[in-house]
């Protein structure tokens, strides 16, 4: 019986050009992901601007049309022969002020949720008008609300102010420097430190520390 020689075995392995290409592909992809994911946040951005400044023109042309603030204008039976969008809205006391605490912001109790009945009513923004209390409230680009407030906040900030809830710290960076100072405590953007995931309501408390990237914020603009 003869025996069998066996010569060397040879290891199939990758070369050094092809690792580098993988390397290659794998940055490309990286790179891909991290560019879309800042075009998501630029979007969410100027959709957050778009909101503030279209709530706030909303409202002045509700004013020119109707002689009455959004959430105050009443009473019901001025409303309702308006049309069916006004059959099931909440009417204000008509006293010429908008009665929206820090605390109803974002829960539509009293006049903060007729503000956003009677606006998608009007027609000056979408949404179904019988929705009601914190029902009320448009969605904001980051999964959070939108609310209204009248009372003084972020260290004494007064006039009606439009808010946003759980914006990311970057994020409420660069709306700061789009529609104000670039500073939480001043100017006409005010914000408030909030909890991750909640929609925190804004308080009269300025500010304590600049704006962390690691935080999230609610955040007002007065209109």
């Amino acid at each position: 019986m003869k025996s069998m020689v066996y010569g060397p075995r040879h290891q199939a392995g990758f070369t050094l050009i092809e690792i580098a290409i993988v390397l290659v592909i794998i940055g490309l992809l990286v790179g891909g992901i991290l560019q879309g994911q800042e075009l998501i946040n630029t979007s969410r951005q100027k959709n957050a601007v778009r909101d503030m400044n279209s709530t706030a023109a909303a409202v002045f042309t509700y004013q020119d049309r109707y002689r009455a603030l959004p959430g105050d204008d009443g009473p019901i039976g001025s409303l309702t022969p308006r049309g069916a969008n006004w059959a099931s809205v909440t009417a204000g006391d008509a006293d010429g002020l908008l009665e929206a605490t820090l605390a109803a912001t974002f829960t539509g109790a009293a006049e903060s949720g007729a503000f956003w009945q009677h606006m998608k009513a009007s027609g000056l923004i979408s949404g179904d008008p019988a929705d009601a209390a914190a029902a009320a409230l448009p969605p904001n680009a980051w999964g959070g609300v939108i609310g209204v407030t009248t009372e003084a906040m972020g260290g004494g900030l007064a006039g009606t102010k439009v808010c946003l809830s759980q914006v990311p710290g970057s994020s409420a960076i660069a709306l700061d420097n789009d529609l104000d100072d670039g500073a939480g405590a001043s100017g006409r953007v005010r914000a408030t430190l909030g909890t991750a995931g909640a929609n925190t309501a804004p308080t009269n408390t300025a500010l304590a520390a600049v704006y962390s990237e690691d935080n999230e914020y609610t955040v007002c603009y007065r209109m």
